[in-house]
């Protein structure tokens, strides 16, 4: 099923699927400190330096990094642009699942109560 997305989807997909590995993740944390060379970020992980390269190549296809070459090192660093992006399109989503369940709880616990007021009423009759 497609939803009809007018928040960029393609964009805030790219962002989820980058964010999604836990690789990404630590090479992002690692440059929200600041720019990094790529052998910097990938001297942590236990693979191969082509390895983290396609990680970051992930990470610039979704927007979220940008790499320049000196010399002959990459270095690398955060846009954090996609990031809020798609914060801002979590938090839009937690708004409109609050607004039904409250709009849920309140019609559940006015159901409760015309039940209960049912139950006495019963009760005072005598039935």
């Amino acid at each position: 099923m497609k939803m009809n997305d007018k928040d960029g989807s393609p964009e805030l997909d790219r962002t989820l699927i980058a964010l999604a590995d836990p690789t990404r993740r630590a090479i992002v944390r690692r440059l929200m400190r600041g720019d990094a060379c790529v052998s910097e970020l990938a001297a942590p992980f236990d693979m191969s330096l082509n390895a983290v390269s396609k990680h970051i190549r992930v990470l610039e296809r979704a927007g979220m990094v940008r790499r320049r070459r000196v010399w002959r090192e990459h270095w690398v660093s955060f846009d954090a642009a996609p990031m809020d992006r798609a914060a801002q399109w979590i938090a839009q989503q937690q708004d409109f699942w609050k607004t039904r369940l409250k709009a849920l709880d309140a019609m559940l616990q006015a159901e409760d109560q015309a039940k209960s007021q049912q139950l006495h009423t019963k009760k005072r009759r005598g039935k």
